[in-house]
């Protein structure tokens, strides 16, 4: 007989972001993602942190001040490095996990990337004008989002 408390594709998955979450070096907010095809299999990963060549040491992590000196106009999205890091070509229908709802900028690639279906966990700035923005872009797409529901399991990895 098998075993009946496995985890779901959406706790595997939501897992995965959040794990990759965890690569992020931002002081504040670490924010993970997972692209996934329609079958299921993982095609790429992403999380939050300044484009390569762009030293995580020179570059500010501030959230205040002058945007020159604030991580704002440097650092990528999760999600965003996740579409970038994919090198498979077509990510027509794919579905995305994320530990945090998407900003605008991100819902624009991930409308133009062909992404059908968002599961994010947080949604902390959904009244902010980036998330409302983001929303009706990808309402206007037909790209359907949900929050996840965690089931309360606890999963834990020794390392």
């Amino acid at each position: 007989m098998k075993r009946e408390d496995y985890i779901s594709w959406d706790e595997y998955f939501m897992g995965i972001s959040k794990l990759s979450g965890m690569r992020s070096k931002d002081p504040n907010t670490q924010v993970g993602a997972c692209i996934v095809s329609e079958d299921n299999k993982i095609l790429s990963m992403g999380y939050n942190g300044f484009p390569r060549g762009c030293s995580d040491d020179t570059f500010p992590w501030e959230r205040e001040g002058d945007m020159m000196d604030t991580k704002y106009a440097f650092v990528t999205h999760s999600e965003l490095n996740a579409i970038l890091n994919y090198r498979g070509g077509s990510l027509s229908g794919a579905k995305l996990y994320v530990s945090l709802f998407p900003c605008n900028e991100c819902a624009k690639a991930i409308i133009q990337a062909g992404i059908r279906t968002i599961v994010y966990e947080s949604d902390k700035y959904a009244d902010t004008p980036s998330s409302m923005a983001s929303r009706k872009m990808l309402d206007a797409a037909g790209v359907r989002y949900y929050q996840y529901r965690p089931t309360g399991r606890e999963i834990s990895l020794k390392l």
